[in-house]
């Protein structure tokens, strides 16, 4: 559902289905900006999060963790590894995907005509 509407909204989507392989996109992809969940096969989203912020390659791609868990203490360590919005799943509709990557990281230029 999160993927259909940022599609809608003009965005080309990539999916990484555990946390190795999101990591892999992230350097292969070099993407705008990762929605990143906290609970991920293999390596959990706190782990992706800070192997992105120590690689070079992929430490200025903005992330937005995207989780079911929301509680304090969560949201405050992944704030502080680096991630520029943290939102609870329960709380965020499709809708506001598109307003917190543009609150969080700026509006999208739009293509010249």
């Amino acid at each position: 559902m999160y993927r259909l509407r940022l599609v809608a909204d003009g965005y080309s989507v990539v999916i990484g289905h555990d946390g190795r392989e999101g990591l892999r996109l992230a350097t292969d992809e070099a993407p705008d900006f990762i929605y990143l969940d906290l609970r991920l096969p293999g390596l959990d989203g706190f782990e992706v999060l800070e192997r992105l912020r120590g690689d070079a390659a992929t430490r200025h791609i903005p992330v937005i963790i995207l989780s079911n868990y929301g509680e304090p203490e969560l949201r405050e360590r992944g704030l502080r590894l680096g991630a520029l919005e943290f939102l609870v799943k329960a709380d965020t509709n499709p809708a506001q995907l598109s307003e917190s990557v543009e609150r969080s990281i700026g509006p999208r230029a739009l293509p010249s005509v």
